[in-house]
């Protein structure tokens, strides 16, 4: 049986020059929980209030060569994908996995800035499921990223569009609400055994940026340290639930990941 480094946790995503989401929150998020983290670049970006200004992608070859070595060297026990920009990244990293073990993979669909501007070009968008649905063990779309994956408006009923996801090639989908309007947050897990539904008190203050990235980093941490599928989504929920909660008593529009300790994951035995 293949023995993963469980102190090792790796992003695959883009950098935010305003510090608030990509690689920067993922390692972030990965040394609140005790681990050592790797990025993967994918692609600079200019950014500011007015949304995303530029993109500059790496090249498909240099990501997939970074990530090999990472995986060689590093053996991370888990992955985590965010910003990939382009259809030949997706490729490349797909080519990737595909040559190493299989380990838990989060895979956040990053398709869009939360001011505004595509961070995945079009064509890419129609290739995330036929080449990393394969690796992952779970996609973590908000619902405007669920409605473009599935070529929709707007999303109806979320536990209809999270099994519509698993039926297009994701084997798990945690569809989120951060950007609802409701009393409540509810979160929609579906898997191959069902539905479970996450409700939590929508905190006043308006939207914190880099949540998306925080919560499926966390996720990810709780797999690599074994825990069920269910278990990791709700830990990480609870936690990110407790950092905004923080950031908004901070006056702060942005998360700071060590602000509040995730509670450690019993190691494998």
């Amino acid at each position: 049986m293949h023995r993963f480094n469980h102190r090792v946790l790796c992003t695959i995503a883009g950098f935010d020059p305003t510090g608030s989401a990509g690689w920067g929150v993922d390692l972030a998020v990965f040394e609140a929980l005790g681990c050592r983290g790797r990025a993967v670049v994918t692609a600079d970006t200019e950014q500011g209030p007015a949304g995303v200004l530029a993109v500059e992608p790496k090249k498909p070859a240099s990501v997939a060569r970074e990530l090999g070595r990472v995986l060689a060297e590093d053996d991370p026990a888990a992955l985590k994908t965010g910003m990939l920009a382009t259809a030949g990244i997706v490729d490349a990293v797909a080519a990737a996995l595909a040559a190493a073990a299989p380990r838990p993979l989060v895979v956040d669909p990053v398709l869009a800035a939360g001011a505004g501007g595509d961070l995945l070009e079009a064509a890419a968008i129609p290739t995330l499921a036929a080449r990393l649905g394969p690796h992952a063990t779970l996609l973590t779309p908000n619902r405007p990223e669920a409605a473009r994956l599935l070529g929709l408006e707007a999303i109806d009923d979320a536990e209809t569009a999270a099994q519509a996801l698993r039926a297009a090639g994701w084997a798990a989908v945690l569809l989120k609400d951060g950007h609802g309007t409701g009393p409540d947050v509810v979160e929609v897990l579906a898997t191959a055994a069902g539905t479970v539904r996450y409700r939590r008190p929508r905190l006043p203050g308006g939207n914190v940026r880099g949540t998306g990235c925080a919560l499926a980093s966390a996720i990810a941490g709780g797999l690599a340290w074994g825990a069920s599928l269910p278990e990791a989504v709700e830990r990480a929920g609870d936690w990110l639930h407790r950092l905004i909660a923080e950031a908004h008593g901070a006056g702060r529009p942005t998360l700071d990941p060590r602000a509040v300790r995730l509670p450690p994951w019993q190691p494998p035995s």
